[in-house]
Formats: structure tokens, sequence, C-alpha cells
């Protein structure tokens, strides 16, 4: 790890976004206007497009790769060009290059506060997949809902569990959250009713994106894999309980998972990850030979939830959690996906399934928080919580931290709205029973 990249760009202490980052994002000066690449430093965006009009930062004659809607282009670029313009812009943005440090006229064009701008979803997300990674996760819902001695399903040490999601409804931090209605069976009926979920719940995510496209009917080796990912962002797969409850059997979630999964809008590489790797949990029984893994993979990053209730002027951190207690890494995850022959493309979202913790507080959904409303939180403000109520805002943050050097996410925020209308017959009832 290089120590101590100092930057003309002034840099507070605990940013995320330090000269060990340079985390890629989209954003515009307007909502509406020109959408590029920009790079965060500090509470600056560093506007990648300037850069490449004056020269600077060109990959190629002939194409515009940072004067673009999405990171798709320049992802599908390759490694080489992502090693290169991660090492340009260290030089660029170093505190002895007088290049852009002395150039005020190209300092002006080029950089932005981060907070008089929009941010937008990164990536053309052509498709999206839900893993279900966390033992600690796992073992928690398989306890509440089946019997506790056999809480893992038999398949669940052998394989990376996970399901299709929706691509359109991935989001970016910042979008409200409608609450979702659905069909939900109530324990004292004998048929379900339509009604907005009364168990509306976030789920503490990461997700990595796919950096190199393959052919159809092509796996990936697990050695191989890590060459096919880009980054990493925070995910928030939200989801609705009772929903999901009635409907997943027999062919798993459906519309509890489809309204909405947010991500930050930066997007960390895995070059800046990569001095955070450590080993992740000890795999019993061994994995088949094709998922068989014998080196550092996965990552320490420090991850917390907060929830603001719209009565409350202040956040309560109700969960802090780490990556590096996944029990399957990123590779295996993205191996087991293409084994079968199936195709990725650049852009493709894999979330990693809610991360949970040995402890409590560790917990990265309320529905093990509160242990389905039995054990309700009580927020600084005396308020319970169940599940989510309308108003509330929810705040994930993630951030890497060793030897003095800090690589963050920055964070996804969204806040719940009340449930659309319905002219449906059925009767809807008015409180969402939460606690």
């Amino acid at each position: 790890m290089a120590q101590n990249l100092s930057s003309f760009v002034e840099i507070q202490a605990l940013s995320d976004f330090t000269m060990h980052n340079l985390p890629y994002g989209i954003f515009s000066e307007t909502p509406d206007g020109n959408k590029r690449v920009g790079v965060a430093i500090g509470d600056l965006v560093l506007d990648l497009a300037a850069l490449e009009t004056h020269g600077l930062l060109q990959l190629d004659e002939t194409i515009r790769y940072f004067d673009q809607p999405t990171l798709n282009k320049f992802i599908d670029s390759g490694k080489a060009n992502w090693q290169k313009v991660r090492q340009t812009l260290q030089s660029l943005l170093s505190a002895d290059n007088p290049t852009l440090r002395d150039n005020a006229e190209l300092r002006q064009q080029a950089f932005f506060k981060q907070n008089t701008v929009t941010l937008h979803l990164p990536l053309q997300v052509p498709g999206y997949t839900d893993f279900y990674s966390s033992k600690e996760h796992a073992t928690n819902v398989g306890t509440m809902f089946r019997d506790p001695k056999n809480a893992l399903l038999p398949n669940w040490s052998e394989l990376p569990v996970g399901y299709n999601g929706r691509a359109s409804s991935v989001i970016v931090s910042g979008k409200d959250i409608i609450r979702p209605s659905g069909q939900i069976k109530l324990p004292n009926e004998d048929r379900p009713i339509f009604s907005a979920t009364r168990k509306l719940d976030f789920e503490l995510e990461t997700a990595f994106v796919v950096g190199k496209a393959t052919e159809l009917g092509q796996p990936i080796a697990l050695e191989d894999a890590w060459d096919h990912i880009f980054g990493m962002v925070l995910l928030n797969d939200w989801s609705a309980r009772d929903i999901q409850q009635w409907e997943y059997v027999p062919l798993g979630p459906f519309n509890a998972k489809t309204f909405a999964s947010a991500i930050s809008p930066w997007v960390v590489t895995m070059e800046a990850l990569e001095p955070f790797k450590v080993k992740g949990p000890t795999q019993e029984p061994k994995p088949l030979c094709y998922l068989e893994e014998n080196v550092a993979n996965s990552y320490d990053i420090h991850l917390s939830v907060e929830v603001q209730s719209p009565k409350s002027q202040q956040t309560d951190v109700i969960c802090e959690t780490n990556f590096k207690y996944m029990y399957w890494s990123m590779a295996q995850q993205l191996t087991h996906h293409t084994i079968a022959g199936c195709n990725v493309q650049v852009g493709d979202l894999m979330g990693s399934g809610t991360i949970s913790g040995p402890t409590e507080n560790s917990y990265g959904s309320l529905l093990e928080l509160t242990w389905n409303t039995t054990k309700p939180l009580t927020l600084s403000n005396g308020e319970k919580r169940g599940f989510l109520e309308d108003g509330d805002r929810v705040i994930m943050k993630g951030y890497c931290e060793k030897n003095g050097i800090r690589v963050g996410f920055g964070e996804v925020s969204n806040k719940v709205l009340a449930a659309k209308s319905f002219r449906f017959t059925e009767k809807e009832e008015a409180s969402y029973e939460t606690v």
C-alpha cells in the first residue's frame, strides 16, 4: 500500500474520498444537465470529460469515454485502461504535479463541489442478481421460520444461493421509496388480502459490478473471476417481508423485491480495495473443485445502518457489521453464476445478500434486529420500530481503514413514502401494524 499520497486538493481527515480511493460516478451540474463521468476527491467532483477534452486523459483519439451518461463505455474499455486512468489521476492530483495545481482556469472547469451537483445512477444495469451469502443471516432467517436445528438448507453450504432480480428497479441513493402493495396472507384469514406492506425492511448489502463480458455458454473459471469485477457499491436491497412470506414458495422472491434496489452513487474500484483484502471464513464442507478458493478472498469493510424518523432531527445507528463475515466470496458467486453457461454483461450488478455478523447489533435487516417484531427497537426519541414506517429515512455507510489510509463508499440513503392508493373493491386497513 502506497503511504500518505498527498494532493493539492484539501481532503478532510475522515473523508471517504482520499487519493487512495478515487471512485467513479456520473454527475451533472443541474438535475437535467449533461451527464458525464466524475471522480470523487475530498468534497469535490473531478470532471473527467473536461480532462479528456484538454488531452490529459485521452485513451483513444476517436472515442470519448468520459463524456458519457454511464460508466459502461469506460468499464468496457478494459482492465489496462482502468489501471492507466487511476495512475494518471493520482499523478494529476498529486501535490507535486503542477499540471492541474497551477492551472487556475482548468481547475475552474474541472472541479465541482459535490453538494452542488446531481449524482445519477452510475451504470446502465443490464442484469441484477442477488445472492444469499451470509451464514449468520441465513441461519437467523432459518431459525425464525423453520426448525432451528435445521436452519440452513442442505444446499446452502455447497453453493452460493442466489436469484435473478429486477434490473429496471435499481435506483441511486436519494430517490424516495414508495411503500409497495401486494398480496399478504394474515394468520387468521383463509385467503390473502391486498394491502400495503406492513413489514417494509432494508437489507444491508454490497454489490459488485461486472467489468468484462462473456459469451453464452462460456463459464468464468474461479482463477479468472477477479479480472471480471470492476468495483463495488453499497446496496440496500429493499424488501417487503409479508409479501415475500406469502409468495416465495415455491419459486422464491418476486414482488417483495422488485419495487426497489438502491445503490450508492460512487463505484469503488477493486484496485482501491486491494490493500484491505482478508481471508474469508473457513468453508466446511470443502467446496467442490470449481468453487475451491485458497487465497485472501474477502475485504475488511466496516458497514453501518442508520434510521431517521420523520419526528427526529438525528439519526440512530442500529447496525454495525463487516463485509468480512460473508461466507461465499464475490469470485465464487460469479463463477457459480456462470457455471451453467450464463453470460454476463458489462454493468451487471451482483448483490452480496444481507450482511449480518455474529452479534445482535450486527444483523443487517430489521427482520433480524427486531426478530420479526418480537424485540422492537427503541429509537433515541422514544419511538419504537418493528419495521419501517412512512417518512423514515434509511442511510447505509461503508469504509475501509488501515495504517492511516481510508477508502470509503459514501452512503446510500432513501426515504420511505406512503403507498399508492388503488381503486379496488378489497378493503384496505390503514394501520401498518409495524410493531
